[in-house]
Parts: structure tokens; sequence; C-alpha cells
């Protein structure tokens, strides 16, 4: 647990700041990794001109592969969830990605990689990506070129400085994974007088549309949360503040944790993620840490008392009480004392809950959840489904970092 605490400290990232900035040889540089079928990439690279514009910073472009299996958490379903989900956030970042091509061919992949290896130390390297981009995914064909090995030159330097996606950008000991991190990396660009101009950033977090005046009452949000969650827990109060402020009818969906399901999750990705975890939460004033991690047995002790909970009209408090205490506070739930502090302190009788631990009623409750959220082409948690309202189709993300998207959608069938 002093592990983790210390991945995702303040200290930490200052000693990882400092440790880049001691090795910097020449200006200060962002390495960005680009993966030619990656739908963030195409996103990403329609910002780089910005920022090199507007940061006394230089730019070296990586051409990269896709993760592996192993990497991706849930191979069959990462590639449509990745292009779904990039072509919805697309517009409000004020980017484009076609809507022609839902897979690139692998050959015209290859023939994009040796087309763009030829550009890799030139400064408009990004504007050759978006054209070669928006041709792959309009289905214009690629003429053939001499094969590169640029992207497993760069697949293997994303590896060895700490990363395995694309639309990456590496500066000085922190990565920021697409468009949505930018705005950390802005900030800290700004944080040490590299800006051209103070007066703001490239790329901020999009604003959701507005729901002044409408009617959220026959929209219902489906929120798939787990309490082995870093992102969870940082972003469950706000998901709980956004049902009461739009009214919407809220279906709390918990999940078992993503490793108990079997899904991969190697060293560098859990380090990423409590990383990124401490920024996003540094950034919405949310505390994280000290923490104690209930992967395991103590997940599933915490589950058996949901039933009761649902019962008792406590499942919203009771989740968010073990979270916070889980991931906030330091309490050690995974004793009995510290399970009991989360009970009582939702209201509940220790006593009466007790009699929940031999009670298997919780796993069919799980797997219920489960199968409904991958049935939205999702794995990871927290996760989100919005139906209802004068839209048919429903909407489904993933990420607590998609909440003004969620917001937006609910709006958009709000009457």
């Amino acid at each position: 647990m002093l592990v983790m605490g210390f991945i995702a400290s303040d200290t930490r990232r200052r000693l990882a700041h400092l440790k880049g900035r001691l090795a910097r040889k020449g200006p200060p540089t962002i390495h960005y990794f680009h993966q030619v079928d990656d739908p963030y990439s195409h996103l990403a690279a329609q910002k780089i001109d910005a920022l090199a514009d507007r940061y006394k910073v230089k730019f070296e472009f990586h051409l990269a592969g896709s993760p592996t299996d192993h990497e991706q958490g849930d191979a069959t379903r990462f590639p449509g969830w990745a292009l779904r989900d990039a072509r919805t956030v697309a517009s409000d970042y004020g980017t484009e990605l076609p809507q022609t091509v839902d897979q690139i061919d692998r050959h015209q992949a290859g023939h994009a990689e040796s087309y763009l290896s030829q550009h890799l130390t030139d400064p408009g390297f990004a504007s050759e990506a978006i054209v070669i981009g928006h041709r792959l995914w309009s289905g214009d064909l690629i003429e053939e070129l001499p094969p590169s090995n640029a992207a497993a030159d760069g697949s293997a330097l994303r590896r060895k400085l700490g990363h395995w996606l694309s639309a990456t950008f590496y500066f000085e000991g922190e990565w920021y994974w697409g468009v949505d991190r930018l705005l950390h990396l802005e900030n800290r660009l700004c944080d040490m007088g590299l800006s051209n101009n103070p007066g703001g950033i490239c790329v901020p977090r999009p604003t959701p549309e507005s729901l002044d005046g409408k009617d959220a009452g026959a929209v219902t949000l489906e929120f798939f949360p787990s309490l082995r969650s870093p992102y969870t827990a940082i972003s469950f109060d706000r998901v709980i503040a956004l049902a009461q402020r739009t009214g919407v009818k809220l279906k709390l969906r918990p999940v078992m944790p993503m490793m108990m399901r079997g899904v991969p999750a190697p060293r560098v990705k859990q380090l990423y993620i409590m990383t990124d975890t401490k920024r996003e939460a540094d950034y919405y004033g949310q505390k994280f840490g000290p923490m104690v991690d209930p992967l395991g047995e103590p997940a599933k002790r915490a589950f058996a008392l949901l039933p009761l909970m649902i019962e008792k009209g406590l499942s919203i408090d009771y989740c968010a009480n073990y979270l916070r205490a889980a991931w906030c506070e330091g309490v050690d739930i995974t004793t009995d004392q510290g399970l009991q502090q989360v009970v009582e302190n939702t209201g509940a009788n220790w006593l009466e809950a007790q009699q929940q631990f031999g009670n298997n009623a919780w796993e069919p409750l799980l797997e219920d959840n489960v199968s409904a959220m991958l049935s939205a082409g999702l794995w990871g948690v927290p996760s989100f489904r919005v139906t209802g309202g004068d839209i048919e189709k429903p909407f489904c993300c993933w990420g607590q970092d998609r909440l003004w998207r969620v917001e937006s959608e609910i709006s958009r069938r709000s009457v």
C-alpha cells in the first residue's frame, strides 16, 4: 500500500520531473508517438502545430504500433470502443475524424507508415500525418512504398520510456495520453514559463451542453462502478452530483474489478493509472490517498453487503463511503474493523451486515451488471449508458474523463 501511495504522490511526480529535467540535452523536447490506424492519434496530430506555436519546446516524432492484446485489456472490444469514442468527442475538441472506414486495412497502414517515416524529422510531420490519416479513414488508397521499421523502433522507445499506447506525449518524466490529457501538459509547460502566450491553453476539456430549462426526467443514466477502481473513486461523487443536478433516473450497477474478472493489467499500465488518477484528482479538486487496495477477498466481502444496502436504499451511500475510505482516507477496509466503519458511516447495522457474508445473492447481481456492460461494448470502469428521451439508440462510454460528454448526452435527450 505504501508503494501505491508513493506512486500516486506529489513527491514521486516532482522526482520524475526533476529526473527528466536533469536528463535534458538541448531544448525542452516533447516526444510524440503516432499510430497511423489509431483514431486517437489522428485527433492528437491535429493539435500538434498549435502546441508547437504556443510553447517554447521542440517536438520529436515517432511512429508506433498497436498495443499487444495483453496491454489492451480486451482486444476484442478495444478497437471498436476506441473508434466510437474518438468519433464521439472529435468535434468537441475541434478535430475531425472521417466516418467512412471503420477498420483500416493493414497493408494500407503499412503504406502510410512507410510514407510518414520519411517525414519524422520534418517540422511539418503533423500536417503530413493529418493528410494521410484523413485519406486512411476516408478509404482513399495510399500508394505502396518500401517497408519501414520506424513503427517497430518507435514502439521500442515507447516501451523503454514506460508506455504502451499511441497518441501519447512524453515530456521529461511524465506521459500524456490523447487530446484529453493535453491540458495537463499545457499547464505544466505554463508553470515552467515555456508559454509564448500565458493567457490560456490550446486544448481545454470541453464544456458540457447546457441543460438549463430542460427536463431530464425521461432519461436514464446507468452507472457501472467498481470498488477497486481508482478512476471510480475520484469520480463517484461527481457522477452522483450530476444525476442529482440533472434529475435523470440513476441506475447504479456495480461490477467486479477488472483484474478479478481476468482482464489483464500489466505493471506499466497499473503505474500509469495510479499517476494519471492522481493528476485527474488534482484537476477536479478531489482528494486521492492514502489508500488501501481491496483486491481479492476484501472486495468480495464488500460486495456481499450490496443486496442488503440496496434493500435499505443505501447502495449509493455505501459505495461512496467505501470508495472514500479505501482510496482517499486510508481506512483498512480489508479488516472487519474497517468495513464496520464504512457500514456504520452509511447508517446500516453492523451486526445485520455480518449475517450477509455467507449469502451469495450478490454474485448474480454483479454478473448481470457485467453482462450489461460488456453488451454495450465496454469492459472497464467507470462506464456509463444513457437511454431515453427522443433518441432511440443508447449512448455508451467509458471513463471518468467522459462525464462532460455524458452530461451533453443527457441534455440532448431532455425536453
